[in-house]
């Protein structure tokens, strides 16, 4: 190989001072075609081929390079050791040394991982959608001001792939019915339900990620994918970038909605604040693909593709539960009432994001507002419902005074017990009195409880008389009879007929 310096006084000689090729022969002792070579190359600075020094391990590349591949296909704990791969190199006839092939197979795994890293974080495909024909889902985590608590949140970010129209709900927890009532809402707010959602591998969706697009999906997200007619389509594991549009306004939205957000009196508040806050977006935000039109523009346009939205998906999440000798039956750390007549005996429980409904025997027989516990290591709360225990005060009337659930008694009901214990019977006579709601309007009944509190010393009886007369209507007109029947045609007295009627044919 010719040297550098001796490369650059030829070319110097030829092409600056016009030296023919044979003086520079000559000069140099090179021969002829190695000078024109160089000359004509136009290469400034020689190249060098690469050494390849001949190698045991030549005739097994190609082996050893698909075993390496065979190997980086498997699980962790399944695959073989280089020490496996050289030894069953040597049952082929490989005569070579282990760090041979030792550095083989680390050359080769360096440059697998580099190109890896360079399609995951280099290339990319720009991705286009039709107008309905996709949107984009994913959970974040953020805080927001809540009764006085930074609360901190869980919320569903929705984006329609087209017009990039946005939708956020939040929730405190991450679980099947937040989820459902989730797709609900945004389906109002957008208008109608595109044909496919993007989402990632999680769990209230995917029980098992299989190889490749192979999902085991959960079967109540199958059933409300099924109820709103659209395809569900999940990403690769680690791989954002194939819902990238959600991933940004994800992190978009902590810049834009939460920080300055004001503080909220409770989570329905903050989610009737968040919708007007999208809308609000829309109609200021210019689409990243024409900036002369807002993203509001393109979703009304967008809306006209938008399959009508459904009745809402049911969304619960049912459990067995056995209700207590004291009537309760526990979730989420917190207990709520059940009616005394179900007590030991099992029930079914369904979850929704707002509420508990106690199912048994095909019917519904309680419902409670939803009550979250952030600290599960303290004891939860308890619902009570007073009239869960009715049944049983009937009973045992002696159980009003400290019952723990009737310390949630209406007022009225309160001041007209205060009276009644006073007297001897008086815990059954303010049973007898909460035990009208069974059978009348509670309206009526508490109103009956103010009018009877106006006399000096209220009692059962004078409760009742309330009642009757708030529970009399105005009865209704008696109906006239129907005016008298006129004959028109007079009958004929006839004896003859008689007569026929006593001959009989022989």
């Amino acid at each position: 190989m010719i040297d550098v310096a001796l490369l650059s006084v030829i070319r110097r000689w030829h092409y600056r001072e016009g030296m023919p090729i044979r003086e520079i022969t000559r000069r140099t002792g090179l021969s002829r075609n190695t000078v024109r070579k160089y000359l004509a190359s136009g290469v400034v600075e020689p190249c060098y081929p690469n050494r390849k020094t001949p190698s045991k391990l030549d005739d097994y590349e190609l082996t050893l390079t698909s075993w390496l591949f065979r190997e980086s296909r498997r699980h962790r704990k399944q695959r073989k050791t280089v020490k496996q791969l050289h030894s069953d190199l040597v049952q082929l006839g490989y005569t070579g040394s282990y760090d041979r092939v030792a550095s083989f197979a680390r050359v080769w795994r360096q440059q697998q991982q580099e190109a890896k890293r360079t399609a995951a974080n280099n290339t990319f495909v720009p991705l286009s959608f039709a107008p309905g024909e996709a949107f984009q889902f994913d959970w974040s985590e953020d805080y927001a001001m809540i009764n006085g608590s930074n609360t901190k949140l869980q919320v569903a970010h929705f984006k329609l792939s087209n017009s990039r129209a946005f939708f956020l709900r939040a929730y405190l927890q991450q679980s099947h019915e937040m989820l459902f009532d989730a797709h609900y809402q945004a389906f109002q707010a957008f208008g109608g339900v595109p044909e496919r959602g993007i989402y990632d591998n999680m769990k209230t969706a995917v029980d098992k990620v299989g190889r490749g697009k192979q999902r085991t999906v959960n079967r109540r997200f199958t059933a409300m994918v099924s109820h709103y007619l659209f395809e569900a389509e999940f990403c690769n594991p680690a791989a954002g970038w194939e819902k990238g549009q959600v991933e940004k306004n994800v992190r978009d939205a902590r810049y834009q909605i939460w920080q300055g957000a004001p503080a909220f009196k409770s989570l329905a508040e903050l989610n009737v604040w968040l919708k007007q806050r999208c809308l609000d977006l829309w109609k200021e935000r210019p689409h990243p693909e024409d900036r002369s039109r807002t993203i509001g523009d393109y979703w009304q346009a967008e809306q006209q593709h938008l399959m009508a939205v459904p009745a809402a998906f049911d969304g619960f999440v049912e459990l067995n539960k056995r209700v207590s000798s004291t009537c309760l039956i526990t979730f989420d750390n917190n207990r709520y009432s059940v009616p005394a007549s179900f007590a030991n005996r099992p029930v079914s429980l369904r979850v929704y994001s707002d509420r508990l409904v106690v199912v048994a025997e095909a019917h519904m027989i309680a419902v409670h507002e939803r009550v979250f516990s952030r600290d599960h290591n303290v004891s939860g709360k308890t619902i009570y419902d007073w009239r869960h225990y009715l049944s049983v005060v009937q009973r045992k009337p002696g159980a009003l005074r400290n019952g723990a659930p009737f310390n949630e008694l209406p007022d009225c009901y309160r001041q007209l017990q205060a009276r009644l214990i006073k007297h001897p019977g008086g815990d059954r006579e303010m049973v007898d009195v909460l035990a009208l709601v069974l059978l009348h309007d509670e309206r009526l009944v508490e109103q009956a409880i103010v009018e009877a509190l106006r006399v000096e010393q209220p009692s059962k009886q004078h409760v009742l008389n309330c009642l009757s007369r708030l529970s009399d209507t105005p009865r209704p007109k008696p109906s006239l009879p129907p005016p008298a029947l006129k004959l028109v045609t007079e009958p004929v007295a006839d004896t003859h007929r008689y007569d026929r009627l006593r001959r009989s044919k022989p």
